[in-house]
């Protein structure tokens, strides 16, 4: 055994003085290539090298100063990893915002006295005061203050119909960048359109073979076919997917670029789909059903993920922000709050009425609209409204304000707002029903739509909690759905004839499509 220890260190020590290390790369035997291939490969580099020579001919001397130059910057870009990506994106914007910031203060740093050095001392503490408040206002921890800055439209101002359909709209999105918006109605079309210019597409539904094979399944009960009505959208925040769904029970996606239907549809839910909503910042779907279900999707992955029970009725509208979160109402007159990772629930159970549409205010605040025309005010450490707006959409609303001076609380600890007298405002009536209600993100500005003949502006306020109006937007019709831009700059509305969920109700004098309002911010 000795002897053989001595040969082995022997031959290590040899190994090491004469610097060589074994490879398996460098063993013939692994790296063995039949003799067909190594003449491919021999025959391509051949072809490679003609084809850079007859290229470098056909430029000529002097021709990287043409079209050459960009393409080091693009190989540059492709080369980079997402961390670098993300790191010169960051750079970049750091850098405009400096640009504007400096164009901004230019007349005071010229009147001031001081040396470079302190100039852009104040200039980068500027930037970072701003960069912070921008990343507050996009997390949701700050609220802006929006609706004080709201102006009293004028009577030139008024709702303008940019994109018209031939059946009451039940649904309108608009994209991340509010450059694009998106509509549909009980007849099936889905419209996409330019806020701007109102230039309309429409998207055109596949052949019954084509649905098929993407995963739609055949209808259930008396229906013979399929039916093309859609009652809900939701676009997700690359503006990528587009989901729709209705009357069919399944979950429809789209490509916005191409504007055709992807090869999958969502065939879980045993009812019609009521609601959509997209995760802020990913590709997760959630959508409710007449089922009692809410389901959650990926769009990225075109897979099933989980299912959610509770609701003892149809689920009417969903909302959801960037947490996993999800905020849902049904017909059980109940307000629930999911909270995904924990599997877990909160249950807000209505005062007396059921609830028709709800949104977040922030995380921790949420809003909700009722079928007797009250608006509430909810929040996470309550299980009953924290203020209560009645006959927010009443009949005579359009020519009678509620007067703020009859505030009063009322023994369940609840703020009840404006004259609950029953012979001055009629709510019993489904015209005055809030039907849509949307909050512009991170503000403190929301709107409220029913088909009394206005649209409500309110202002939400974070310290107080409390609601209260601001102006009225004359459009007449069911208003099914709004949508605020990121900018509180214009609100949009789906407006028809008909209610969104049913024919219980009819105005003749509506006109059904998306209607417009420009806000102007003092």
């Amino acid at each position: 055994m000795k002897i053989k220890t001595s040969k082995k260190k022997a031959s290590v020590s040899k190994g090491t003085r004469q610097g060589k290390r074994f490879s398996i790369d460098e063993d013939s035997f692994f790296r063995h290539e039949s003799k067909r291939r190594r003449r491919a490969k021999d025959e391509d580099a051949e072809n490679d090298i003609i084809d850079s020579e007859e290229e470098d001919d056909e430029e000529g001397p002097g021709s990287d100063a043409g079209g050459g130059e960009g393409r080091p910057e693009e190989d540059e870009f492709a080369a980079e990893t997402a961390d670098e990506k993300r790191l010169r994106v960051a750079k970049a914007y750091v850098e405009k915002i400096r640009g504007i910031v400096s164009r901004e203060r230019e007349d005071e740093e010229e009147e001031s006295e001081g040396d470079d050095d302190e100039r852009e001392g104040r200039r980068d503490s500027l930037v970072a005061r701003i960069l912070q408040q921008e990343q507050l206002e996009d997390s949701g921890r700050v609220r802006r203050l929006i609706a004080s800055r709201v102006q009293k439209p004028e009577t030139v101002d008024e709702f303008r119909v940019l994109v018209k359909h031939r059946q009451s709209v039940t649904a309108v999105a608009l994209a991340e960048d509010d450059l694009k918006g998106f509509s549909a109605s009980k007849d099936g079309m889905i419209v996409q359109w330019d806020v701007d210019s109102g230039k309309s597409e429409k998207y055109t539904w596949p052949t019954e073979e084509i649905l098929k094979s993407h995963g739609s399944k055949d209808p259930q009960g008396r229906a013979v076919k399929q039916s093309k009505n859609v009652l809900a959208l939701a676009v997700s925040s690359d503006g990528r997917y587009l989901a729709s769904g209705g009357l069919d029970r399944h979950v429809h996606l789209w490509d916005t670029r191409t504007r055709e239907h992807l090869q999958k549809a969502f065939p879980g839910h045993r009812g019609p789909v009521s609601c959509l909503t997209f995760r802020e910042g990913t590709s997760e779907l959630f959508s409710g059903s007449f089922d009692r279900t809410i389901k959650i999707w990926s769009a990225e992955d075109r897979a099933y993920i989980n299912s959610l029970f509770g609701h003892q009725s149809e689920v009417l509208s969903i909302d959801c922000l960037r947490k996993e979160r999800v905020l849902t109402v049904g017909r059980d007159r109940s307000m629930q709050l999911w909270k995904v990772p924990e599997e877990s629930r909160l249950v807000f159970r209505a005062p007396a009425s059921s609830l028709e549409c709800c949104c977040f205010v922030n995380n921790d605040d949420f809003l909700s609209g009722s079928d007797d025309g009250s608006i509430e005010l909810w929040g996470m450490r309550r299980k009953k409204p924290v203020y209560i707006v009645k006959n927010a959409h009443a009949l005579s609303a359009i020519h009678q304000q509620p007067e703020q001076s009859d505030v009063e609380k009322i023994s369940n600890g609840c703020i009840e707002n404006g004259n609950q007298s029953h012979d001055e405002y009629d709510c019993s009536t489904v015209y005055s029903w809030v039907s849509s209600i949307t909050v512009c993100r991170n503000s403190d500005l929301a709107a409220s739509g029913a088909a009394n003949g206005s649209v409500r502006l309110w202002a939400i306020g974070s310290e107080t909690k409390d609601i209260q109006p601001i102006f009225n937007l004359p459009l007449v019709g069911f208003v099914n759905s709004l949508a605020f831009s990121k900018s509180g700059q214009f609100l949009v509305a789906g407006v028809g004839q008909e209610p969104r969920l049913g024919r219980w109700g009819r105005l003749p004098a509506a006109r059904n499509g998306v209607a417009v309002q420009s806000l102007k911010l003092s």
